[in-house]
């Protein structure tokens, strides 16, 4: 879920246009739960293959990518998650009970015949397994994107890609990717995007946003280790925030107090003993240098064996997936071209 920032963010509202030619290491498990959440039945249940094999996932990664990548030129790293940090134990038993929770009401409504609700309900349901990630590498090595596997939080392994420069931004939906020290984050590149809001049982549209790390902190007048201090006290993945304080109230406490230590005994007492270790694993993240983002070539055979023959997929869908990388392939091919006759 990430730390909330939104009341007091700092961005610009773009368009994919904007975002033309641009690279972007891609935090791959937020975009994964993302089409598993929206790519779903009247009923909310999600697409299967004829074994029964959730393909959702791999139904937006195949067609949303090769768009982005053919159309506006979007070159694109996908990075995976490894082992979290221990202190993330708790979030990730939060998550787990919320999910049986809503799995509960779904079915309930399915029941009853109550769609809207049904659907409201399936998308905090989706669960993404082993199978189901090491199907999207799959994919993504067939298409020819490159993928990453981040040895602990992805967002931090994609902000330190960006932070080497060897993309432009670090793309997940969530703030954290600021506080492991990404330069720039872009959420929301997406092509018609929505965003389901169970809270209210609608969707809201979405526009790419750009948020810049050096900005943000002018903006605000603080550091990005005090950015961290505000955030773990409304509350990060590692730990529960003070109840009663938002974002713009940690952001006064931390301006007129300068860091946890200093603030009142009375709201520090309510935060973790491990403020520390928390602090530790925004600033010295467990990442690797062990990477390429060198793009692969295009398997046209894999792709329709893989997808037509193992997972269900109509051929002429397949068909213009693999037009638009050809297209993709040509523009980046005569763009080289161009660009080397021209230093000549």
């Amino acid at each position: 879920m990430g730390v909330n920032l939104t009341p007091i963010v700092i961005k610009r509202v773009v368009s994919l246009d904007d975002l033309r030619g641009r690279s972007f290491a891609v935090d791959a498990f937020v975009v994964l739960h993302q089409f598993l959440a929206l790519i779903r039945g009247r009923d909310g249940s999600p697409l299967t293959d004829p074994e029964g094999r959730m393909t959702s996932h791999l139904v937006g990664l195949a067609f949303r990518t090769t768009r982005l990548i053919a159309d506006y030129g979007m070159r694109l790293v996908f990075v995976f998650d490894g082992r979290p940090p221990g202190l993330k134990s708790a979030e990730v038993e939060s998550r787990r009970e919320a999910r049986e929770k809503s799995e509960e009401e779904y079915r309930a409504a399915v029941a009853s015949g109550d769609y809207k609700a049904a659907f409201s309900k399936a998308v905090m349901t989706g669960r993404l397994t082993s199978e189901g990630i090491a199907d999207a590498q799959r994919l993504l090595g067939l298409i020819g994107i490159p993928w990453v596997q981040a040895p602990s939080e992805g967002e931090a392994q994609a902000a330190y890609m960006a932070a080497r420069g060897d993309v432009w931004a670090s793309n997940s939906q969530d703030y954290d990717s600021l506080l492991f020290g990404a330069p720039k984050l872009v959420r929301y590149i997406t092509i018609q995007g929505e965003e389901w809001l169970p809270s209210k049982g609608r969707a809201r549209r979405l526009e790419p946003e750009v948020i810049e790390l050096e900005a943000l902190l002018s903006g605000l007048g603080i550091t990005r280790g005090q950015l961290i201090d505000l955030s773990i006290l409304i509350g990060t993945d590692f730990n529960r925030g003070v109840k009663g304080i938002g974002p713009k109230t940690a952001l006064k406490f931390i301006r007129a107090h300068r860091s946890i230590e200093g603030l009142p005994a009375e709201i520090a007492a309510k935060l973790p003993p491990d403020v520390d270790e928390i602090r530790r694993i925004y600033l010295e993240p467990d990442v690797t240098d062990n990477y390429s983002i060198e793009e692969g070539g295009l398997d046209e055979e894999g792709l329709y064996s893989f997808l037509c023959g193992e997972r269900g997929f109509s051929r002429e869908h397949v068909g213009t997936m693999v037009s638009r990388m050809r297209r993709a392939r040509m523009q980046s091919s005569l763009s080289h071209w161009v660009d080397g006759g021209a230093q000549l």
